[in-house]
């Protein structure tokens, strides 16, 4: 089957004791694949590993993917820092910082760990969206500071895609964000399909010249007894929520053998995707060798 979307894989960051070995060998099987580009996700709380660190290593040890943070939670963060540091990855990369995914995020813990005030978020955003963009074209947002570099090759800095979920929020991102992360835990396309639809909507109303760029995203596991393994990432992922919503959430994914991936590729497909992120329940290898096996084949 051939096909124009693009594909790409999130690195393992919520495992703890993964090694600068284990980093290097997925470096490089990404590196070596089929992908498009490799992502990184941001969480504080728990065993994970610092979505920014690991993508700066990343730049440096691979010579061909894009780097994409999926996502940054923009809020708990300062806008001029966020901007320096995607500069910074950008030219480490040698200009490989093509799209990077904003998201307001829903854990008042890692906002109260950061020191960073969960309420306001949304307006907030709004504004970081436009400081963050002043800086990548050199102005200046500090009378007599001068300007925040480094510079980009890009003027603007990347594509900005928003990781909103909600038909409010959606409506509000449409404003600014040059498309949407479609998130579908199981790859659903009528989960993503109900997601793009609401993205065309606000960006219409929004009077937005061009349609929203489409990226979705869903779990999966190609490793020796995966569907445990896909059970238990997944629940320990969201045991923040409480175990009723962890359980319900673990139970509802099934995207655990080639077959099941396949068809949650082809969803994906279906519904529109340009882009795609599988995100690993394991940080086994046999999750990136399966995974370029099927590819091959479909």
């Amino acid at each position: 089957m051939t096909t124009n979307m693009k594909i790409g894989i999130c690195l393992p960051y919520m495992k703890a004791g993964l090694t600068r070995e284990d980093y290097l060998a997925w470096f490089k099987a990404i590196d070596d694949g089929p992908f498009h580009a490799l992502s990184c996700g941001e969480r504080i709380h728990g065993p994970t590993y610092d979505m920014r660190v690991l993508l700066s290593a990343a730049a440096m040890a691979t010579t061909r993917v894009e780097l994409t943070p999926t996502l940054y939670v923009l809020p708990m963060h300062s806008a001029a820092r966020v901007a320096k540091e995607v500069a910074t990855l950008d030219i480490l990369s040698g200009n490989r910082v093509d799209t990077i995914v904003l998201g307001y995020g829903g854990r008042p813990q890692d906002y109260a760990a950061l020191g960073a005030r969960f309420e306001g978020r949304y307006g907030r955003m709004d504004r970081q969206v436009d400081e963050m963009r002043k800086i990548w074209r050199g102005e200046e947002i500090i009378p007599g500071g001068g300007a925040i570099g480094p510079a980009m090759d890009r003027p603007g800095g990347p594509r900005l895609l928003t990781g909103a979920m909600g038909p409010k929020s959606i409506e509000r991102c449409a404003v600014w964000a040059d498309g949407l992360y479609a998130w579908s835990g199981n790859g659903e396309d009528a989960e993503l399909n109900r997601t793009f639809a609401m993205a065309e909507a606000a960006w219409e109303r929004a009077g937005r010249a061009q349609a929203p760029y489409r990226m979705g995203g869903f779990w999966y596991t190609l490793a020796d007894d995966g569907p445990q393994k896909l059970y238990d990432y997944v629940y320990e992922y969201l045991a923040i929520a409480g175990s009723e919503i962890a359980t319900m959430m673990a139970e509802s994914v099934h995207r655990s053998s080639a077959d099941a991936v396949r068809e949650a590729l082809d969803n994906a497909e279906a519904a529109g995707c340009e882009e795609l992120f599988v995100v690993p329940a394991t940080a086994e290898l046999s999750e990136i060798d399966r995974l370029c096996e099927l590819l091959a084949r479909r």
